[in-house]
């Protein structure tokens, strides 16, 4: 369907950029997918097939987090430009709004000291008491505070956990049945790194906050399958219908594509990062995922690329894999444009 973008996929996994991939390509009703590679490399060998599930790392945002926002904000239940506090009186900070924590334009300092050695309980405390910056509403930084918070925020309002939330009201209404969060490890998980103990990260979440968080993690811990993700991706390309009604309304889906950030100069929307056609310049719904994932929604040509790997195992190279996504999206992009309508 899209040939040099698959072979460009190819290419980056044999050069080493990651050890195996699950690829789905969608144009109009038609889906193309592919493996290849391999799921694990340290201790043993294990190819990559369809069925497996990746650690999804920060599409958890856009899957979970954003999307039962979103589904609140069709509600009135909340309102973009209100504080944070409003929702989640435990949140210290009245100056905080939804609109800043979903584009990112928050400059929350997320320092947290001694972070990775806090209880669950320490940590959430004091994620209650982070504060902006002088840069608040003026400028993206993108951080996993914002959807950490969205997440103890939706607790609040649905008097769940989130993963109970996540499960009950975005899973099982799309019915992906495949995904789950805090899976036991199997050989149907995709591992990611392995630890300085030697120990293979494999159905533990691999974003160490989120592994600390678990149950009440809104920026990761995902466990996703190419199958699944693709659900996901054509409830976006269908403008929000879902096989027995609507997961959200076509309006929702329409106000995404344009920028929603405070002053309207950084080029992000509600949840999602925004690309550019190359033809005309019409947004494009992009989201990435630390260990290795993206999905790439163009709504109005009716596209979208699904990009799985497990590109840090055994070992985390990310500063040459973002220069290798960058150039398959790029590539993507650049192919959608000149191939036949």
């Amino acid at each position: 369907m899209y040939p040099h973008t698959k072979q460009l996929i190819l290419k980056k996994m044999e050069e080493g950029f990651y050890p195996g991939v699950a690829v789905a390509f969608i144009k109009e009703n038609q889906v193309e997918t592919f493996t290849a590679g391999f799921a694990q490399v340290v201790p043993e060998k294990q190819l990559m097939t369809e069925d497996l599930l990746f650690d999804a790392a920060s599409l958890t945002k856009v899957v979970a987090t954003t999307s039962l926002v979103l589904r609140l904000l069709e509600d009135g239940k909340i309102e973009l430009d209100q504080p944070l506090h409003k929702y989640l009186p435990e949140f210290e900070n009245q100056t905080i709004t939804l609109r800043h924590l979903l584009t990112h334009t928050s400059d929350i300092k997320t320092w947290i000291p001694n972070r990775d050695k806090l209880s669950q309980e320490e940590l959430i405390a004091a994620y209650l008491k982070l504060e902006p910056g002088e840069q608040l509403g003026k400028e993206v930084k993108y951080t996993d505070a914002g959807t950490i918070l969205l997440g103890l925020m939706l607790e609040e309002i649905y008097q769940e956990t989130a993963v109970e939330i996540f499960q009950e009201q975005v899973l099982e209404p799309l019915g992906m049945m495949n995904s789950l969060f805090l899976p036991f490890p199997s050989k149907k998980i995709v591992p990611t790194e392995q630890l300085p103990s030697g120990e293979v990260l494999r159905g533990q979440t691999h974003d160490p906050k989120a592994r600390v968080l678990a149950e009440h993690a809104g920026n990761a811990g995902l466990f996703i399958d190419l199958n699944d993700s693709i659900t996901f991706v054509q409830m976006y390309l269908n403008k929000g219908k879902i096989r027995n009604g609507r997961f959200l309304e076509e309006e929702t889906i329409d106000s995404l594509l344009q920028d929603h950030t405070p002053e309207k100069n950084g080029y992000r929307s509600l949840g999602w990062d925004l690309k550019k056609d190359v033809e005309d310049g019409h947004a494009i719904l992009f989201h990435t995922g630390y260990t290795g994932t993206f999905f790439l929604i163009d709504i109005k040509t009716q596209e979208a690329l699904i990009f799985l790997s497990n590109r840090v195992h055994p070992v985390d190279h990310r500063a040459e894999y973002l220069i290798c996504r960058d150039e398959i999206v790029e590539n993507f992009l650049k192919e959608k444009a000149v191939l036949p309508k």
